[in-house]
């Protein structure tokens, strides 16, 4: 919902620092990112939330960092944003599941299958609708990313927050899980409504 706004912020934060990373990979900091969202869920697992809270921010320190770097040193690609998103995605789904896993019960899984049922949905829905926007060459120079897409009531400032609170709170991942896929699906519903006033025309 905020993804636009604080994407300017983001860089004008940022800025500074990838203006000295012009050796630096892009793909490689997709890499290191993906590997500190996994560290995040091991500590998710072994009920160590602190620690994991503190690698889930590192690691979307260093995504939204890749493709600053490679916005300034010209050095953006199709493949760079392909590892970017596919490496996002791993995280999202690993994270709950270190947390369910690391404190199982039988409402957990329940919560935890649910999410994963609308993040697949979505996800699919994000996809079709983002290759459709591409083939009608819908780009947005705002933006400044490999996939454009309108905005929904959940976008990846509200995934952060989100992920954030179960951390914080994961005695009630249950109720927090399925609130969080309500709104995911409620995006799914509010692009869908998006595509057919839009799509075809």
């Amino acid at each position: 919902m905020f993804d636009s706004s604080l994407r300017r912020f983001k860089d004008q934060v940022g800025t500074p620092l990838a203006r000295r990373m012009s050796r630096v990979s892009p793909t490689l900091i997709s890499i290191l990112g993906l590997a500190m969202g996994l560290f995040a869920t091991c500590a998710a697992y072994k009920q160590q939330y602190l620690w994991a809270l503190a690698l889930w921010v590192f690691n979307r320190i260093l995504d939204g960092l890749d493709g600053l770097i490679a916005r300034l040193h010209q050095r953006q690609s199709d493949f760079g944003g392909y590892v970017d998103i596919l490496t996002d995605f791993v995280i999202y789904a690993a994270l709950p599941i270190g947390l369910v896993v690391g404190s199982p019960s039988e409402q957990h899984y329940l919560a935890l299958i649910f999410l994963l049922a609308v993040f697949y949905v979505n996800t699919a829905s994000w996809m079709y609708l983002a290759a459709i926007l591409e083939k009608r060459a819908a780009h947005d120079s705002d933006t400044q990313t490999t996939i454009v897409m309108p905005a929904g009531i959940i976008g990846g400032f509200e995934t952060i927050i989100a992920y954030g609170i179960f951390l914080l709170v994961p005695a009630h991942i249950t109720i927090l899980f399925s609130i969080f896929a309500a709104l995911v699906f409620i995006t799914t519903v509010q692009w869908l409504i998006w595509a057919r006033k839009n799509v075809d025309r």
